[in-house]
């Protein structure tokens, strides 16, 4: 389904060329308070069995499902929090049934800080900041898994993209003898030059 919803949002001819989350650290420090609070109940619940508590035990069971419901919510909000490179853009989608979806154009991009601590380069995470020119100014990611990935991945992203509006456009060759007509009404006119009409023409039929 995530899939799915990410691949809706894609324009024409933009391709998805790198998807990440957050650290797994990130998870395990969101689930492990419930983690802990589960083996305490459910050790609860065997001590009140084997002593014949059946009222109370069923009681622990209820409650042991409070913390496993939180700890699949924090796993689900992990899951659904996707940091996306296009050949376009950068997209941050997170949210579970109602998504929030924030886009960083490539063209915008100023620069791009990243920072990892001692333990982020050990464990290969860290925090990814990107300066842009627009109204938001910069976006920050934290924690993502492999920064030094999808910084360059973004980066590669955005030097092919400036590559691809410098070069210049091949002329249709269907348009070409309608140039040179043109181009030969200008030197009647002598506007063009017979010999800058003859270079010119030179270089349009070379395109054909």
């Amino acid at each position: 389904m995530a899939k799915n919803y990410t691949q809706s949002m894609l324009g024409e001819n933009e391709r998805i060329l790198l998807i990440t989350r957050q650290h797994w650290f990130v998870l395990f420090s969101a689930i492990l308070a419930e983690v802990v609070v589960t083996l305490i109940v459910i050790a609860a619940i065997s001590a009140l069995t084997v002593i014949s508590l059946n009222p109370l035990a069923a009681l622990g069971f209820l409650l042991v499902l409070i913390p496993v419901a939180i700890m699949l919510r924090d796993i689900l909000v992990w899951y659904n929090r996707q940091y996306i490179v296009t050949n376009r853009r950068v997209i941050q989608i997170f949210g579970i049934f109602n998504k929030n979806v924030v886009d960083s154009s490539l063209e915008k991009v100023n620069d791009v800080k990243m920072t990892q601590s001692f333990f982020g380069r050990l464990f290969d995470y860290g925090d990814v900041e990107i300066l842009t020119a627009s109204e938001q100014g910069s976006n920050l990611f934290k924690r993502i898994g492999d920064p030094i990935k999808f910084k360059t991945a973004m980066l590669n992203a955005k030097e092919s993209l400036g590559f691809d509006e410098d070069r210049p456009r091949a002329q249709p060759a269907e348009s070409i003898p309608a140039m040179i007509a043109e181009l030969d009404e200008l030197r009647k006119k002598g506007i063009v030059t017979e010999a800058e009409f003859q270079a010119k023409k030179a270089q349009l039929l070379a395109k054909m």
